[in-house]
């Protein structure tokens, strides 16, 4: 028996680990199916995965970024600032999209009672204060806190700080990046299981019985944000690269987007896209500061799920609204959503910010978003999984675009 379970162990090593966490997700679909008593008690390997990847994330964009600056030659271009481009393109493709959606198939919200224990931005101003003072915060609170705008201030400041540095500083601070990128394997390796956790956990704890009655906006969200992981995006590459688009794309929603569905936190998945622009031969100056920054401020799915359950509400509340100002209003939610991205609940938070420009009450939009948390299950997870695999796609499209790659990367995409 130990023969045979010794093969099993070495077969099963052998098979990538995307395939192992498609199979930790059958595994815990079933199980959930199966014996649903059983699923929630393994629901702790799924919170154990994602308190791990939270708890490495801060730390591994501190280093990796300031190792990166700081040991950046003279001369060797990063393209950050395409990238950049890129993600406010695709945010406001994905806002039109949103619009055009929710103009064709118009939905209805069954209002319910307020989210409790929510508080939403009392406005723009609130949003980037908060933002501003973010930037400011105190780096050792700032990665207690998961807060990566300030890791991100911080991490910037001393990469640049430490090019004056000696030698032997800077190799320091290279040598605790490859360390830490070390942990994060060993953490990663760890997938499979914390998806068979999350899955098992969740299907067994929340069903989808409740969600029937959300279906047509259920369908609205999760279709448009399908339309701009398969239509939009790779429509964006193609313009990028002149070339078939889905190769990338497909790696990038395989390898980024499944993780980041049941991990359901773009900061938890900020080790699992370092280390994918690694594989994909990536130039670390260009991805070690472009995820990070992708991850607070790249907010596709945000523009579309505050679209939609914005003119949802409105539609409810037969209010006349004109296109090109519900794209402008929901574009400008979906920017400023970087500085809220720290507070519990995402962009639900920005809807009643959003309804306020249509002059739908505080009362009303809190009721929206409640409607929100209750499809949470599904709609978080998709959002997260468009944003964090695109925070690969553009920058592994504007890196191959500029040359910025490894010798031999061309051949993995």
């Amino acid at each position: 028996m130990s023969d045979l379970s010794t093969r099993v162990f070495r077969a099963y090593s052998r098979i990538s680990l995307v395939a192992q966490i498609v199979i930790g997700l059958v595994a815990g679909f079933l199980l959930a199916w199966l014996f649903p008593e059983a699923a929630r008690s393994v629901s702790l390997l799924g919170d154990l995965f994602v308190a791990a990847l939270k708890a490495v994330a801060p730390v591994l964009v501190f280093v990796l970024v300031t190792a990166s600056l700081a040991n950046h030659k003279q001369g060797q271009p990063t393209h950050i600032r395409p990238i950049m481009l890129l993600y406010a393109f695709g945010t406001l493709s994905a806002a039109v999209v949103a619009v055009i959606a929710s103009s064709l198939f118009p939905t209805g919200l069954t209002l319910v009672s307020p989210a409790s224990g929510v508080v939403p931005p009392a406005g723009v101003s609130a949003v980037l204060k908060t933002l501003l003072f973010n930037i400011v915060d105190n780096p050792v609170h700032a990665l207690i806190e998961g807060n990566y705008i300030g890791i991100l201030a911080w991490a910037i400041g001393l990469g640049f700080a430490f090019r004056h540095a000696g030698e032997a500083t800077r190799e320091l601070v290279g040598d605790m990046s490859n360390g830490v990128m070390l942990i994060v394997r060993v953490v990663i390796r760890f997938a499979p299981l914390g998806v068979f956790g999350l899955v098992a956990g969740t299907l067994a704890q929340s069903g989808f019985a409740v969600l029937v009655g959300y279906m047509q906006l259920l369908l609205v969200l999760v279709g448009s944000m399908l339309f701009v992981a398969l239509v939009t995006n790779p429509l964006i590459v193609y313009w990028k690269l002149r070339r078939n688009p889905y190769p990338l794309v497909f790696t990038c929603l395989r390898e980024s987007g499944i993780t980041a569905f049941f991990t359901r936190s773009s900061a938890a998945n900020i080790p699992v896209n370092m280390q994918l622009c690694e594989r994909l031969g990536l130039h670390k100056d260009t991805y070690s500061v472009s995820i990070p920054l992708g991850a607070t401020i790249n907010m596709a799915g945000a523009a579309i799920t505050i679209t939609v359950l914005t003119l949802a509400a409105v539609n409810t509340l037969g209010i006349q609204v004109d296109v090109a100002t519900a794209v402008l209003l929901s574009l400008l939610a979906a920017v400023c959503a970087c500085g809220a991205s720290g507070v519990a609940g995402g962009s639900l938070l920005l809807i009643p910010l959003a309804c306020s420009l249509f002059g739908i009450s505080n009362d009303l939009a809190m009721q929206v978003v409640a409607v929100g948390f209750i499809i949470g299950v599904v709609q978080d997870s998709a959002e997260t999984a468009l944003n964090s695999s695109t925070d690969v796609l553009f920058t592994a499209a504007s890196c191959i675009a500029n040359g910025d790659i490894d010798e031999g990367a061309e051949r993995r995409v």
